[in-house]
């Protein structure tokens, strides 16, 4: 495939209406006409958790159109963030994704990416990195599954703030300054990397830091239906996605 790199993140489908789900699967299939691969930078899901055998079957619309990307041979990448980052066998051999849990690198379009969801990045917010940590345990993770999928479901419907986070301006915009600083000291600190690819701050963000290489961030699915293209011989490109 030589068409562009797509790049989107924080769909948090389970927490959008259902109208947002249908836009983002005609991008999927926008994606498959055009594109050469997907990287989906966290929180595709408000909610992911595999029991087993079992998984969350509302979003079945989505998970089907990224398996016919893969069948495709389009390949697709999916960063943990921190509402999904507990996906696991069905995700990588049913969906056929490669999916991380940990910051990694890929190659996109000819350069070398650094991806992170972008939450606990950094020295700063010593208590979340520390319930991060405790949330994707093993001995939690266990815990978590002996629960009847439906409390489990509730219970991650009770604790989730995405809509409040998304839509206060001031945490948005600390989110975004955090994360930009600590991928400019990505680029600056490695100059192996040629892009540093993050979500979570609900914010596109396309920083050039000279010599063609950049920070990106593709924002929400929940105030902007933007995404990033890559392409080989030119400089990415935000684009948004129509509401209608």
């Amino acid at each position: 495939m030589t068409g562009p790199v797509y790049i989107a993140s924080d769909v948090h489908l389970g927490a959008v209406p259902d109208e947002t789900e249908r836009a983002f699967v005609r991008f999927l299939r926008h994606v498959g006409e055009a594109g050469s691969s997907l990287l989906l930078a966290g929180d595709l899901f408000d909610f992911w958790f595999e029991y087993g055998s079992v998984v969350p079957g509302r979003h079945f619309r989505v998970l089907a159109a990224l398996a016919d990307l893969v069948d495709a041979g389009i390949p697709v990448t999916l960063a943990g963030g921190n509402h999904d980052a507990w996906g696991g066998r069905f995700l990588r051999e049913e969906v056929g994704l490669a999916f991380h849990v940990d910051p990694f690198r890929i190659a996109l379009a000819g350069r070398t990416a650094l991806v992170a969801h972008g939450d606990g990045v950094g020295r700063g917010d010593l208590k979340y990195r520390a319930l991060k940590t405790l949330l994707r345990s093993r001995p939690t993770i266990a815990a978590f599954r002996t629960l009847h999928p439906e409390i489990g479901v509730r219970v991650a419907r009770a604790v989730s703030t995405t809509e409040a986070k998304a839509t206060n301006d001031d945490a948005v915009e600390g989110r975004a300054r955090h994360i930009e600083a600590w991928a400019r000291r990505q680029l600056l600190g490695d100059v192996s990397i040629d892009l540093v690819i993050c979500g979570h701050a609900h914010r596109p963000a396309m920083v050039d830091v000279g010599g063609g290489r950049w920070y990106l961030n593709s924002g929400d699915w929940i105030s902007h239906f933007s995404y990033i293209t890559l392409t080989v011989a030119n400089a990415p490109e935000l684009r948004f996605w129509p509401r209608l």
